[in-house]
């Protein structure tokens, strides 16, 4: 053991010092928030979001407000005032890819023309070249066990290749916008093909992007080592990064992206800031513990019974089973209260495709786990109580059904979001207004003393 001093205390007998006196000033007692009336976690005691903004972009119901009572009304999900089912509906029937539609119409605020949406992909596809060398130098010669951090390191590393990274100008920020939608999905597949070989042992096998496909398409076939899928695989994996692309402005990774930018930095900062609050297991690294609990769940009672599978559940929510949170994961939303109309699209489709690949059990699973849960919150909160599925309950399973592993979970959720960070950075970018919110300070006034005295 490394001793480091002249009383012989270990490296390690130091830092547990170091730890309690850590511990003794930096915890608030909770009770404060309430005696200095914080909005802790700026949520009202109702539940509802503090008001810290205006935005253009989206728009998040999950309840009405009469008399001062919030009222729980089915979700609703409006990209640019029009909503997400309309949307996904509305591509879905003509048979298209919706992504590249929606990135278009979160940035500019408009639904595209056909002329114009061919003009945005041809400017993605101009976007997918990286600068000579830069994936062998940057990706495969320094690879990490972490994606998430990877594209965070990835998206830093390009400011230096950007001539003209430090310009906020409305059209260079739109520029690099485009430019990190094109990229980012090359950069999650071949970060995670690195981190496969030099990690896993798994042989390496890099595809090129293809100019002519969707991003969706492109991610398979990037992702694939025969490069083959089906077009009800590619229209599924579009559907993830359509409902995943934006959720209003007062989700964390988008708030981030508001607060970074209102600092005047540069696009590649405020967007590796964004990755890095998704990264967050209680925001975009919650459909990972879904995955957890469901495993859990199939490996510690007969899930195909009913009433096993209801006994289990009991036991996650007294804290008894899995993590002993009392936590349903993949159940409850901020915002959303009798449904998701994300999880509600993508439920749709799950089911189609768990019948074609032969995951209905799963999909019976999970549809269980939801009716359950509702039905247990009701015996435990009163009949008035709601409580939804949200889209993590059923992203997980559709991921498995494409052959996606979880650590590729959060960085697909990330190629989606950046759609919405990039919107709202736009639109931060033209107000001047530095965001310094107030904190109250309960440290009080301390006399300095002497080291010799202390």
């Amino acid at each position: 053991m490394v001793v480091n001093n002249s009383q012989g205390k270990s490296i390690v007998e130091i830092e547990q010092d170091f730890l309690k006196t850590l511990d003794d000033n930096s915890y608030i007692d909770p009770s404060l928030y309430t005696k200095y009336n914080i909005k802790r976690g700026l949520r009202n005691s109702n539940g509802t979001g503090v008001l810290v903004g205006i935005t253009n972009i989206a728009s998040v119901v999950g309840y009405e407000i009469k008399d001062g009572i919030k009222v729980p009304i089915d979700g609703k999900l409006f990209y640019r005032g029009i909503r997400l089912t309309d949307l996904v509906n509305g591509f879905q029937k003509d048979d298209r890819f919706g992504f590249e539609e929606t990135a278009f119409l979160l940035l500019l605020g408009t639904l595209p023309t056909k002329d114009a949406l061919e003009e945005f992909n041809r400017v993605i596809s101009y976007n997918i070249e990286f600068p000579k060398f830069y994936k062998e130098d940057h990706i495969i010669k320094y690879p990490s066990n972490n994606i998430m951090n990877m594209l965070q390191k990835q998206v830093l590393t390009l400011y230096t290749y950007d001539k003209n990274a430090e310009d906020i100008s409305l059209l260079n920020t739109f520029k690099q916008s485009l430019s990190l939608i094109a990229k980012l999905p090359i950069l999650m597949v071949y970060s995670y093909k690195a981190k496969k070989h030099y990690y896993d042992n798994d042989s390496l096998v890099l595809h090129r992007p293809l100019s002519n496909c969707s991003i969706a398409e492109n991610i398979l076939h990037m992702l694939r080592p025969d490069s083959k899928f089906t077009k009800e695989e590619a229209r599924l994996l579009d559907l993830c990064l359509v409902v995943h692309a934006e959720h209003g402005g007062g989700n964390n990774s988008a708030f981030a992206t508001h607060v970074v930018s209102s600092t005047g930095t540069d696009t590649y900062s405020a967007i590796a800031t964004a990755i890095g609050s998704l990264k967050g297991p209680k925001h975009g690294g919650a459909n990972i513990m879904v995955r957890a609990m469901v495993n859990n769940i199939m490996e510690n009672c007969n899930w195909k019974d009913y009433d096993s599978l209801s006994n289990y559940i009991d036991k996650i929510l007294n804290k008894e089973a899995f993590n002993k949170k009392g936590l349903i994961y993949g159940m409850g939303h901020a915002v959303y209260t009798k449904s998701d109309p994300r999880a509600v699209l993508l439920k749709k489709k799950a089911r189609e495709l768990a019948e074609i690949k032969g995951f209905s059990d799963k999909f019976e699973l999970l549809e269980n786990i939801e009716n359950l849960t509702i039905s247990k919150f009701k015996a435990r909160k009163g009949p008035e109580f709601e409580i939804c599925a949200n889209v993590d309950l059923y992203a997980g399973l559709v991921y498995e059904m494409l052959g996606i592993e979880p650590e590729l979970y959060t960085p697909i959720f990330a190629v989606s979001r950046i759609a919405g960070w990039c919107a709202h950075r736009l639109e931060q970018t033209r107000d001047e207004k530095i965001m310094r919110p107030g904190y109250i300070s309960i440290s009080g006034e301390n006399e300095y003393t002497n080291i010799n005295d202390r």
